[in-house]
């Protein structure tokens, strides 16, 4: 219950409609800064939705290419002290890693800040992220496309901070059958991307050869290179995917589509991991 709390904000506000005023309660999605470190060195900074932060820091970790596995992990922790009330406000999360997994911070070219709205913005240039080891996901996984166009239903009823707030993006992981195995909050959408591949990450779920990601809003290059990294084959999003993404997707032989709403959706790449769609 205190995750979630934290995840909304309580504001008055005025409203205005149709020449009625009135003053009201409304909630807001919660936004503050979480700063990530490597035992004492600060890594990055991202501004996020407080809430499933180990899931996040494991899972900008490995999808920024800084681990590979699990087995990397020896812990990830809160390390913010108490505030007067005697709550942590979890906004520092510290990984321990082994020792041939700690990167060489004098040769890192990255920036320390993330906004909500690019997860990429923190790179010292896209080259860094396309000169990443990338592999193909299972070319054997197939999916009904009846049964992709009901997933975005799914993905909706479950979202029980945007149902109040209106103002957060959301990730979510499915099984070959449509069955929901994990779903994602954050303002920011590769956040919740992080969220949902750190969860699998910690649970020995990755690779994840067999599992459809689900992302609101568009499907960018960061959302379809951190799929990539998880070994999902298939990546849709309710809106569009950008030019950069399309391209990784087809040269890594991904399964992207867009505009994943009602029965309608678009096939970017891998059409031929749909069944039912040719």
């Amino acid at each position: 219950m205190a995750e979630k709390s934290r995840s909304v904000n309580l504001t008055r506000v005025s409203q205005w409609d149709d020449g009625n005023a009135e003053r009201k309660d409304d909630y807001l999605a919660a936004e503050e800064p979480l700063e990530i470190r490597i035992g004492d060195q600060p890594l990055s900074v991202t501004m996020r939705t407080p809430g499933h932060d180990v899931e996040l820091a494991a899972g900008f970790l490995f999808t920024e290419g800084l681990i590979q596995n699990r087995e990397q992990i020896l812990a990830i922790e809160n390390v913010e002290p108490l505030t007067d009330d005697g709550v942590k406000r979890d906004n520092m999360m510290q990984a321990k890693l082994v020792a041939d997994a700690a990167p060489d911070f004098a040769k890192m070219r990255r920036h320390f800040f993330a906004s909500s709205s690019c997860g990429i913005c923190g790179k010292a240039s896209i080259d860094a992220v396309r000169s990443r080891l990338l592999s193909a996901p299972n070319p054997e996984f197939r999916v009904e496309a009846e049964l992709l166009t009901s997933l975005p239903d799914v993905l909706r009823s479950s979202q029980d901070v945007f149902q109040r707030t209106g103002g957060l993006h959301a990730a979510a992981l499915f099984d070959s059958s449509g069955g929901l195995l994990v779903v994602r909050e954050d303002i920011g959408r590769h956040n919740a991307v992080d969220k949902v591949i750190g969860w699998a990450l910690l649970d020995h779920r990755v690779p994840l050869g067999n599992a459809i990601l689900l992302v609101s809003g568009r499907g960018g290059f960061e959302i379809v290179q951190k799929a990539l990294v998880a070994g999902i084959p298939i990546l849709a999003s309710v809106s569009a995917p950008s030019s950069l993404a399309v391209q990784l997707a087809r040269e890594l032989r991904m399964t992207l589509v867009g505009f994943l709403r009602g029965r309608r959706f678009v096939i970017y790449s891998g059409e031929e991991r749909i069944e039912g769609a040719a």
